[in-house]
């Protein structure tokens, strides 16, 4: 889980006027833990790619139903990597179905 330091310096960046990209991931697994030693394994490349901060949430009543949300260093990064052959493969190894991605640009952040 990223830590509170890492929120930290994305809010501070983004009132300096540097905006944030990120992607929302939908997928269900057919087996988390299996999913997780994958996901796991995968944080080099993905950090390599341009990854900065993610979360890894699931649906309430829906175990199986993984939310992948994270921080990158560009839209143009994260989409390259995410379409990469190795990922295909990577995602297929992790049993991974019908991923859904959504590539967002930040407006605003703050706190409360």
């Amino acid at each position: 889980m990223p830590s509170v330091a890492n929120y930290v310096v994305a809010s501070i960046l983004c009132s300096m006027g540097v905006k944030m990209q990120y992607v929302l991931i939908i997928h269900e697994v057919a087996d988390y833990e299996a999913w997780k030693k994958v996901f796991d394994h995968a944080a080099s490349i993905r950090k390599k790619a341009g990854e900065r901060i993610y979360q890894v949430l699931k649906y309430e009543n829906e175990p199986n139903k993984i939310v992948h949300f994270s921080a990158w260093t560009s839209i143009v990064d994260a989409r390259a990597f995410f379409e990469s052959p190795e990922l295909v493969r990577i995602r297929a190894e992790a049993g991974v179905k019908a991923p859904e991605f959504i590539y967002l640009d930040e407006l605003e952040s703050g706190e409360l």
